[in-house]
């Protein structure tokens, strides 16, 4: 298999169901929210794109499966799988905050080997497969040079439905509030991981995430150059519910600082 001829059909995928996620939100509703669990939101336009999505990937590896998050197939592949979100963001897009995206990757047995993220409202695709490098809208791009904690902009997430470790992690939060250039919380996972692969943030770190979130950024970003592990150090984050991205340098630094607080759970 070709990765290189397969990622272009898939951005081609992404950014046909963009569209329709772009164009669905001139008239979207908040009448035509759905509730999974708690502030865990969804709607048809989610739905609809996964099918979308699902449809126009059937053919371009046969015999593949698909992990998907709101679950309108139940078909899971003995070698290959694609692994979707849909619309990653999809309380930003309710809400009309424009940041939020279209995540797809490919795995094939248990290595994640080809993601696409596209950032809707910025028209910005970021793509890496295994054995290249990493782009964004065609141009290569490379994790941030920036050495130290102090001289960075970091990501994260907030926990809202999971709070057993909210202590932890405000404790954390508090800690590099003080010692960082800022952080930022776009509601993205995808995005928070395509923005460290190309630079914006030297560092993205959150718990309670699902391979969905993930797997395409996983990608990007190792790809790019940088860094992605578990919270303890470990290369397996795509089904560790936590994980830490960084531009490679501030990584060991980045690590001392969650395990204060993490390491306990």
């Amino acid at each position: 298999m070709q990765l290189d001829q397969v990622v272009k059909q898939v951005i081609e995928v992404a950014k046909e169901a963009g569209a329709f996620i772009r164009e669905q939100r001139k008239t979207f509703s908040p009448d035509q929210i759905e509730i999974k669990g708690l502030n865990d939101l969804v709607s048809y336009v989610d739905k609809t794109a996964e099918e979308m999505i699902v449809a126009a990937l059937t053919n371009v590896v046969p015999g593949a499966g698909f992990i998907t998050e709101e679950k309108t197939i139940n078909k899971v592949g003995e070698k290959y799988n694609w692994i979707i979100d849909p619309l990653d963001g999809t309380t930003n897009f309710i809400h009309g905050l424009p940041v939020y995206s279209v995540s797809i990757a490919l795995q094939e047995n248990d290595e994640l080997v080809l993601g696409v993220v596209y950032e809707i409202n910025q028209d910005e695709c970021f793509y890496a497969w295994k054995g290249a490098p990493a782009y964004l809208n065609g141009k290569e791009i490379r994790v941030s040079n920036s050495p130290t904690i102090d001289k960075s902009l970091l990501a994260t997430g907030f926990p809202y439905y999971d709070f057993a470790k909210q202590p932890a992690y405000i404790a954390l939060f508090t800690e590099l509030m003080k010692s960082c250039h800022g952080l930022r919380r776009l509601g993205s996972a995808a995005v928070d991981l395509a923005y460290t692969a190309c630079g914006r943030f030297e560092g993205f770190y959150e718990y309670n995430l699902n391979p969905w979130d993930v797997a395409a950024g996983i990608v990007i970003v190792r790809q790019a150059g940088g860094d992605v592990v578990n919270f303890k150090g470990g290369d397996e984050c795509l089904n560790t519910r936590e994980l830490l991205a960084t531009n490679g340098k501030i990584t060991a630094e980045m690590l001392a600082q969650i395990q204060k607080y993490f390491i306990q759970y």
